[in-house]
């Protein structure tokens, strides 16, 4: 028997979701459902469930210079994913381990401001330091909110307005930019990757649910997950949207809380009822 080839290491650093569905939680979800070994550095602990945020409780940054310290002096990463910081000087704790990682380790950032239910996750001077973490990020995957505070741009209000501002965000820095097209209106929804290889849309029926809790985390966990396991940036966002789609169809299977619920990380492998 050959032996087996030993599975991608992806790190996630994010916040905490008691309730499972959204931030550190959901991206180990999203790295074991692909293939990926999840291991996970905590930035911020928030007290939230799926009807809204009640209190985050900033990590001291320090605290998580050593977790990251301590991961990495041990531990090979070959893929991390940025979710919620929290605070500016734990953004900066970040910035300073991603420059000690080899040029070639993927990061995607998932530039986290504001939670499903509306909520504020970002504390005073985060996005500042998001738009400098821009040029470690090889994609950056933004709603069209989080894009407009990242671009400056007013919103985007069409796929040429998406463009403008996908574009305004390489221009900052970011390698690849998948912004997300869910804002808008209308029976199908659109997301826009934008990298060397060009503009490439990925076009969908919109999937009627109030159960979206954890979306955008899991879509860029997905992609930290499989570029490892893919030749090029193109296809590990292609399956991985492919992969968030499937989770947000199933999610009317789960009952889990009383506001926005999960979507469904492992409709491949549990039985449908």
């Amino acid at each position: 028997m050959a032996p087996m080839t030993p599975p991608p290491v992806a790190l996630t650093i994010a916040g905490t979701d008691p309730s499972g569905g959204a931030g550190i939680q959901a991206d180990l979800k999203t790295f074991s459902a692909l293939g990926a070994f999840g291991t996970s550095v905590i930035a911020a602990l928030v007290a939230q469930n799926t009807q809204g945020v009640q209190v985050v409780h900033q990590v001291p940054a320090d605290f998580v210079e050593t977790q990251l310290a301590n991961l990495a002096s041990d531990v090979r990463i070959d893929a991390v994913k940025i979710g919620m910081l929290g605070s500016s000087e734990v953004a900066d704790v970040v910035a300073e381990f991603l420059a000690t990682l080899p040029s070639e380790t993927p990061v995607v950032l998932d530039p986290v401001l504001v939670a499903t239910s509306g909520d504020s996750l970002a504390g005073e001077g985060v996005l500042d330091k998001m738009r400098g973490l821009l040029a470690r990020a090889d994609a950056v995957t933004p709603n069209i909110p989080e894009a407009a505070a990242l671009s400056g741009l007013p919103e985007a209000a069409s796929p040429e307005t998406m463009a403008a501002q996908a574009r305004r965000i390489r221009e900052l820095g970011a390698r690849g930019v998948l912004l997300k097209g869910g804002h808008l209106d209308g029976d199908t929804v659109s997301d826009l990757w934008l990298a060397d290889s060009g503009e490439h849309w990925l076009t969908q029926d919109r999937i009627h649910t109030k159960n979206t809790h954890g979306t955008g985390c899991t879509l860029s966990s997905a992609i930290a997950a499989l570029r490892p396991q893919r030749d090029d940036w193109l296809s590990a966002v292609t399956d991985a949207h492919a992969y968030v789609r499937d989770a947000l169809a199933a999610a009317d299977t789960l009952d889990v809380g009383k506001g926005h619920g999960p979507v469904h990380h492992f409709h491949r492998w549990w039985p449908a009822g």
